[in-house]
C-alpha cells in the first residue's frame, strides 16, 4: 500500500477542518447550513487554511476556529 504524500494529507486535514468549523459556527449561531459554509469559506481564514507551506491544516478545529472568530493575524 502506497503511504499518502504530504499534499493529499494537508488536502484531507483541511476538509476535516472545514467541515467541523461549519458545524461550530452552525451549533454557535443557529444559521443554516448554506450560511455558515458562505462564513467560513468566505473567511480571511481560508485562504491562510489552503497554504500547505503554513501547515495551518495541523491545528485542531477548535483553535481555527477561534482564528476565524478573533483573525488570523497573531498566527505565525
Amino acid at each position: 500500500m502506497n503511504q499518502p504524500n504530504h499534499h493529499q494529507i494537508a488536502t484531507y486535514l483541511t476538509d476535516y477542518a472545514l467541515s467541523e468549523l461549519v458545524k461550530y459556527v452552525i451549533e454557535d449561531t443557529g444559521c443554516t447550513i448554506e450560511q455558515a459554509m458562505d462564513r467560513v469559506y468566505n473567511s480571511p481564514l481560508m485562504q491562510a487554511l489552503q497554504d500547505e507551506e503554513g501547515e495551518l491544516y495541523v491545528q485542531s478545529p477548535a483553535y481555527l476556529y477561534e482564528l476565524m472568530e478573533h483573525g488570523i493575524k497573531g498566527h505565525k
